[in-house]
């Protein structure tokens, strides 16, 4: 298993990127939201057109996550104006957990926030998404607040927002 990550570097990788992130929203999340939700959501912040507002306005990087080069993760970042570096998505598709690819993805969000200078790794969780609370807190991310952000057309999103020191 040869598992690379990679920044985004090309209009066509993150056209790529934003394929795979439809992919995964629909097996990750029609447990914990509605369809309709996950495709408002997809559409807002994980397609192709979002993505690329996020890298010009809003000083985002994506990298692509390959293993034995097939692209299977994604990952979102952003350096905050203080001390924090966000973490806005980290994203493996389902057939590739369990394989030590989500710690090598989570050791470059830190490897890069250190390279910015930062102190802290924070990120927001769906309250229900079980899975990636389990993962994160296992990491050593730990829960320093809630929020309810209303994000349009009548939908919430309901997180826990997760810290890690560096």
């Amino acid at each position: 298993m040869a598992v690379t990550i990679k920044k985004v570097s090309s209009d066509t990788e993150l056209r790529e990127v934003a394929a795979l992130a439809d992919k995964i929203w629909h097996e990750c999340f029609t447990d914990i939201i509605s369809i309709d939700q996950i495709d408002y959501m997809v559409e807002k912040f994980q397609s192709y057109k979002a993505m690329t507002k996020q890298l010009i306005e809003q000083d985002y990087s994506y990298y692509a996550v390959r293993e034995d080069e097939e692209l299977c993760g994604y990952i979102g970042v952003k350096p905050e104006k203080d001390d924090r570096f966000f973490l806005s998505k980290l994203y493996l598709r389902s057939d590739k957990r369990g394989r030590g690819i989500a710690s090598l993805m989570l050791k470059k969000v830190f490897d890069e926030a250190e390279r910015y200078g930062k102190t802290r790794v924070y990120l927001t969780v769906n309250k229900h998404n079980d899975h990636a609370i389990e993962v994160y807190k296992k990491t050593g991310f730990v829960i320093v607040d809630e929020a309810v952000t209303d994000i349009g057309s009548g939908y919430v999103m309901d997180d826990y927002i997760f810290e890690y020191e560096l």
